[in-house]
């Protein structure tokens, strides 16, 4: 980590002190604390951090931003699908042996497994065959054969996965693994423990669609987010966040058309396939690895299946859904 920290230092150093890219702005506040901004891409999305920290901390802080960044290349080096020597996908290739699993992958497999637990699957991180078939419909513009499509199912199942100690195991060859829905989430919370450890409480992580917020600005009950889903965003939700997590899921930006049916990029692990109902669903949460899965599972259960579940694991979620004469509809729970 030490020499990726070293041969990244220069080029951040260049984008936060002169150019363009990580440092996005610095504001003066009433109090003796500064506002900073800093942009990083990773996991294909853009990862931004805001801090407070006194003028005179700011090299403590920059320190602390550089390994908050590197934390996420650590970890896209063990959860992407897309990397053919990350580390699930060479774990998937020793299936059915065991696999000694790192600190994160361990981690971050048990909470998946409870998710689709609580969810009945529908959460589940073994979809990789159904992430694939998607993206090859994507590009291909065609849904997948019948055929092709039974038998990414065949290869899918949460139980397949298990966790015996310090490893993992899937019990037969062919099941890929995809933690889309949740590693994001796990990467923001990391982060933001990490500049907790370092001294700089006064945090947000933006992650995509995922937000981990930390100790609330100076003068302020919380951190500023606002909800947007893509379904007639005309007057959107703002929360006042501290110390808490919330993320959105819907088919805002990745979705396809085939013969006139819009399917989503987020896969229902029964069906396969994409949904095709247009709805987002926003989950409140004490962390940003709950928020992200839950936003996924409840979007794809909807608010009919998901407040019994959003009841039992006491999140605040709001579904927003357009039905099929354009009209949009709102719901919301709160434990």
């Amino acid at each position: 980590m030490a020499s990726l920290v070293n041969n990244l230092k220069p080029l951040l150093l260049a984008l936060l002190g002169f150019g363009q890219g990580l440092f996005a702005s610095e504001s003066q506040t009433p109090e003796t604390l500064r506002r900073y901004s800093f942009t990083s891409p990773g996991m294909g999305t853009t990862f931004n951090i805001t801090l407070y920290a006194s003028e005179n901390r700011y090299a403590d802080a920059e320190a602390a931003v550089l390994a908050a960044f590197n934390r996420i290349t650590a970890l896209n080096a063990i959860f992407s699908d897309y990397e053919p020597n990350s580390e699930i996908n060479r774990f998937a290739a020793t299936a059915p042996k065991p696999w000694p699993g790192s600190p994160d992958l361990l981690a971050l497999s048990a909470r998946a497994l409870e998710f689709a637990q609580a969810t009945d699957g529908a959460f589940d991180p073994t979809i990789g065959q159904l992430t694939r078939l998607w993206r090859s419909s994507r590009q291909r513009q065609k849904l997948a054969p019948p055929d092709r499509l039974q038998k990414a199912l065949h290869s899918s199942g949460w139980h397949q996965l298990q966790i015996n100690d310090q490893s993992l195991t899937l019990s037969k060859p062919g099941v890929l693994l995809d933690f889309g829905g949740i590693a994001k989430g796990y990467a923001a919370d990391q982060m933001l423990a990490l500049l907790k450890t370092k001294g700089f409480p006064i945090a947000i992580v933006l992650a995509g669609g995922d937000t981990a917020a930390g100790d609330p600005p100076p003068d302020s009950p919380g951190w500023t987010v606002t909800l947007r889903t893509g379904i007639n965003d005309h007057a959107p939700v703002n929360l006042r966040l501290a110390n808490q997590s919330v993320s959105t899921s819907g088919d805002l930006h990745q979705f396809i058309e085939l013969d006139g049916i819009r399917y989503s990029h987020i896969i229902d692990p029964k069906t396969g396939l994409g949904l095709t109902r247009r709805i987002a669903c926003s989950v409140i949460a004490p962390d940003t690895t709950t928020s992200d899965a839950l936003a996924t599972a409840l979007c794809i259960l909807g608010p009919e299946k998901g407040r019994p579940i959003a009841g039992n694991l006491k999140l605040t979620v709001r579904w927003t859904w357009q039905d099929e004469a354009g009209a949009k509809h709102e719901a919301w729970f709160n434990p």
